[in-house]
């Protein structure tokens, strides 16, 4: 998971998520992302959600 404040997420993003997905003890290719951006997001390939939704699910 990304969480981004001021700026969407981008290839830049995706890119660093992928890495640390890599880096995660037993997390493999099929281990979903997830961007969390107020932003936006300009790629795919990854799920975003806005804070609010994030909260949303925990209420």
């Amino acid at each position: 998971m990304k969480w981004l404040e001021d700026r969407p997420f981008d290839h830049h993003d995706l890119s660093q998520l992928i890495v640390h997905r890599s880096k995660m003890p037993g997390a493999d290719a099929s281990t979903p992302l997830y961007a969390i951006s107020r932003s936006g997001c300009s790629v795919d390939g990854v799920r975003h959600i806005t804070p609010e939704e994030l909260l949303d699910v925990w209420r």
